[in-house]
């Protein structure tokens, strides 16, 4: 962040600032344990600590200044007072925004955001220098501090965008004003609030509001909602249609983690390489390689770009333990993306094992889709369904004969030397908060 100095960023934000100071702001912060000299802390509430009383703390640092709504007793250094901090941040990372002319590609979708970000960014690297959302910074608080980030010498920014609820969307979008925008996927995800795949629709597309006519906007042409979306901006489909604008072909797994494909689009033929596991990595490619075309990079650049992915977190990595694979994908989970490494698995050699947990924020249609994740499985020649947590019972029920439910994580961990065999294809797969990481450690270990 550069070119603001305290007292703009104070008339930016509608506040008053406490004390003069024109020293230029480096950067934002909202954790006062990573203050750097001459950042601005944001002294946020949260549920178990207010970062008022971290301000102190925060001038030790060597922050330049402190965003927060009141002045602490015995703070000398200036702050910028608000009625409400995390409002005046957005509205400064609005701002910020309206400052920059580099082209910033936003992310959404219920499926794959994290992936398509990542891929577009190996991509785009091959030829600008690109500030990427860092983590799982796409929320109302990780977007502004991903727009802060970006510098000068930035020459595009990859933002991703994740929403759960309606008009979420419009206030990401408002702050972001993305000049392209790319949708992975319409699935059944955040359903308590969004009831539907149209109401998840309606809310992902509240950024094209804020996005000028000549835009482009990336869209899977495999998805029935995203296919017949209409809209103002120049739609750019990819998929394995044969009616898309970039289109996958010659798809073929090689090894345990590795897939290749031929990219074809407006007469151009990339053949590609793709260093990750799954079928949804080819979807992975075209998303990068269609922004990639659209930017103006050559076959060689894209072709280097997809090659040099590299998997972030738990999703979807592959392990050899010398007993068996894993597939650690416990990062998150929803149907789609439940379906799809189901997908992938069932194309792996040796017996093949789901352990999968609960899919939240389901809404009423939550034990109906855990069953029909048991049935997709079972359909689809998965040899055994593990389960475990409330909403799981029905997925193993939904799986037959091939299902087996535990009450308990704990049981179930005890179990996996009795479970799982030499030589096995393992998909662990659950929402975050199910713990389903200690699922994959424990299987490392046998």
């Amino acid at each position: 962040m550069k070119g603001i100095s305290v007292s703009r960023a104070a008339e930016l934000c509608g506040g008053s600032l406490s004390a003069p100071c024109d020293t230029e702001i480096s950067g934002v912060c909202i954790d006062s344990r990573r203050v750097e000299a001459g950042n601005m802390f944001v002294a946020l509430k949260g549920e178990h600590s207010d970062g008022h009383d971290y301000i102190a703390k925060a001038f030790e640092l060597g922050a330049s200044c402190c965003l927060a709504e009141r002045v602490p007793r015995g703070v000398k250094g200036p702050v910028i007072v608000v009625c409400d901090a995390a409002a005046a941040m957005k509205r400064l990372a609005t701002e910020y925004r309206s400052m920059l002319s580099i082209p910033v590609i936003g992310v959404t979708g219920s499926v794959g955001k994290t992936t398509a970000k990542e891929m577009i960014a190996s991509v785009l690297e091959q030829k600008y220098r690109v500030l990427k959302t860092d983590k799982n910074f796409n929320n109302e608080l990780g977007v502004p501090l991903t727009l802060f980030r970006i510098e000068p010498w930035h020459e595009a920014a990859v933002i991703e965008m994740g929403i759960s609820d309606f008009g979420e969307m419009s206030r990401l979008a408002e702050m972001v004003r993305p000049t392209m925008a790319l949708y992975t996927v319409i699935g059944h995800a955040h359903l308590e609030r969004l009831r539907n795949r149209d109401g998840v629709l309606k809310a992902k597309t509240e950024m094209l509001d804020f996005m000028p006519d000549t835009a482009t906007v990336f869209l899977n042409g495999d998805d029935d909602k995203l296919r017949a979306l209409d809209c103002r901006q120049r739609r750019f489909l990819y998929g394995t249609d044969k009616n898309c604008d970039i289109t996958a072909a010659d798809i073929k797994s090689v090894g345990t983690d590795e897939t290749r494909c031929t990219l074809h689009c407006r007469g151009r033929s990339i053949d590609v390489t793709i260093p990750a596991y799954g079928k949804h990595m080819v979807y992975a490619a075209l998303e990068g390689a269609a922004v990639g075309i659209e930017m103006g990079l050559d076959d060689e650049m894209i072709r280097r770009g997809i090659a040099s992915y590299e998997t972030v977190g738990r999703r979807a990595r592959v392990c050899d333990t010398g007993k068996l694979r894993l597939i650690d994908d416990c990062y998150n989970a929803n149907p789609d993306s439940v379906r799809s490494g189901i997908d992938s698995l069932a194309e792996s050699k040796g017996r093949k094992v789901c352990i999968l947990g609960d899919m939240l924020e389901m809404g009423e249609q939550r034990a109906e889709l855990h069953r029909s994740i048991g049935e997709y499985a079972a359909a689809k020649g998965i040899d055994l369904v593990v389960t475990t947590g409330e909403l799981s019972r029905f997925t193993a029920d939904g799986a037959g004969n091939r299902g087996r439910h535990y009450d308990e994580k704990a049981e179930l961990t005890a179990a996996l030397p009795d479970i799982l065999r030499a030589g096995d294809t393992v998909l662990v797969k659950a929402s975050h908060s199910m713990g389903f990481d200690e699922i994959s450690e424990a299987i490392k270990l046998l």
